[in-house]
């Protein structure tokens, strides 16, 4: 039994420093490229969201073949992300930072080009692994950029998770009203071959490097597992949720689970180093990070489908699908801008507050939304609170996993993160839409859900998210040697 996969000579988590000086100018371009990609990947998890319901008709095909669309992409990066990331790890970050976003090049061109469901299905798959684009970003700016700009670079990179998802919405609803959905898929092909280009040519290698091998067996159970548990989530309110199906999966699920917890104590170069992912931070800014996950994804599905209801349903607008996307742009500008200032309430606060204080801000947004149902004005504004306290949580969040692990394994790292990140989304989409279909009012013969089940839907993210401030105020301030961290103020 293996007790790490680390060499003798691997630092201290805390004593990761950048392994490449770039000047201030170079260093820009670096940090325009690498988010560009992480903007691109991003986006194309999004972008289908609201042209959804047109898609049976314009592709003659059911609304089941339909979903697959985005299953098939959820399914793809949960199962990528963190094999991608130990690749990173193993043989360069830049490397699979270029294959990610290769693959969200080449899905691309597959669904822009066809009409086909089984070939849209698949290229849908394809630029699912490119998930792993931001945390590889993420960790290749930790070891190139200099010392100074380490925070903000990763602040802003990992702020694209959920600014790809603002912008994504008002670009989908300008192209469902103006021209066809293939459109949308031409956009992501050409952002992602700029980006491509730009972190070919100009993004230096990351020189730390871990030792070992593929864990092959870890990577089939991993892979396992988290299609079991995915797929009911995505697919329960269609199949049911008392299905023998969807309870057999989820019951797999954790079998496999602990089948591949067992293995991975006794696979020398595993998959996951399990004593680090258990770890007290770790744990806690892992189930954190669900909580930000699911107050995310609950903001894009209870606001651009909430203004676009008729007025007779008592809370919406009757809004087109570019207003209900254009209510979101100003949460992922309010990410992108509180990027930089995230990073110094970082170095003066500490990761774990300022992680805190952007659930404490996503908690009033949507206590707002609760109260405050009157006015367009008002749902766009505390929806824009929701998104700025989103910014300033997942600015933090790289900067506390990056503390806690080794230099050699942070690819890894927060490529899981962003597995547990998902893992909440998937959780919002399965909860919110059992919320949402429990309560509903009739307009015009149309069922459509009731404002009660909204601000249920409200609370229970406000709930997740104080459950998050909670989370992080748990991590310890030191780190595992024992010396002052660098997240603790």
């Amino acid at each position: 039994m293996r007790d790490s996969l680390k060499g003798p000579q691997d630092p201290a988590p805390h004593d990761a420093v950048p392994s490449t000086t770039l000047g201030s100018g170079r260093a820009n371009v670096v940090l325009l490229v690498v988010g560009l990609g992480a903007l691109a990947v991003s986006l194309a998890q999004s972008v289908l969201v609201p042209v959804m319901a047109t898609l049976p008709a314009d592709l003659d095909t059911s609304a089941t073949n339909v979903a697959w669309l985005l299953t098939s992409t959820l399914l793809v990066a949960a199962v990528s992300v963190p094999i991608m990331g130990r690749l990173g790890d193993m043989y360069g970050k830049r490397l699979m930072l270029l294959v990610a976003i290769g693959s969200l090049i080449v899905g691309s061109l597959l669904t822009a080009v066809t009409d086909d469901i089984v070939l849209l299905i698949a290229g849908r798959a394809i630029q699912g692994a490119s998930a792993a684009a931001i945390p590889l970003g993420i960790s290749l700016l930790s070891t190139t950029m200099p010392k100074e700009r380490v925070g903000s670079s990763m602040a802003l990179v990992s702020a694209m998770l959920g600014v790809g998802g603002a912008l994504g919405l008002p670009l989908a609803g300008f192209v469902a009203e103006h021209t066809d959905f293939h459109a949308l898929f031409w956009i992501n092909a050409a952002l992602g071959a700029v980006a491509f280009a730009g972190i070919a040519a100009l993004v230096p290698e990351s020189s730390q490097r871990a030792g070992g091998r593929i864990d092959l067996v870890g990577s089939f159970l991993l892979g396992a597992g988290l299609v079991c548990l995915l797929l009911p989530l995505s697919q329960g309110s269609d199949w049911g949720w008392s299905d023998p199906l969807t309870l057999g999966m989820i019951a797999g699920s954790v079998v496999i689970f602990a089948v591949f917890g067992w293995a991975q104590t006794r696979i020398r170069d595993s998959l996951v180093d399990l004593k680090t992912l258990a770890s007290r931070p770790i744990m806690l800014v892992n189930l954190a990070s669900i909580c930000f996950g699911f107050a995310l994804f609950a903001s894009f599905i209870g606001t651009a489908s909430y203004v676009e209801a008729p007025e007779a349903s008592g809370y919406g607008f009757g809004s087109s699908l570019l207003v209900g996307g254009l209510v979101l742009l100003p949460s992922g500008v309010a990410m992108l801008l509180l990027a930089p200032l995230a990073a110094r309430l970082i170095a003066s606060w500490g990761a774990p507050r300022t992680l805190a204080l952007g659930a404490v801000v996503i908690a009033v947004g949507w206590a707002g939304r609760i109260v405050l149902t009157d006015s367009l004005w008002e749902v766009t504004l505390f929806t824009t609170v929701v998104g700025a306290g989103t910014g300033i949580g997942y600015a933090a969040i790289p900067a506390m996993i990056n503390t806690f692990v080794r230099s050699s394994e942070v690819a890894a790292a927060n490529g899981l993160n962003t597995l547990f990140r998902s893992l909440g989304s998937s959780l919002a989409s399965a909860v919110g839409g059992s919320i949402l279909a429990g309560s509903s009012v009739l307009v015009s013969g149309i069922s459509m859900p009731s404002l009660d089940a909204y601000r249920v839907l409200f609370a229970v993210c406000a709930a997740a998210a104080v459950a998050a401030a909670l989370l992080v105020l748990l991590v310890p301030r030191t780190s595992p040697t024992g010396t002052p961290s660098p997240i603790s103020a």
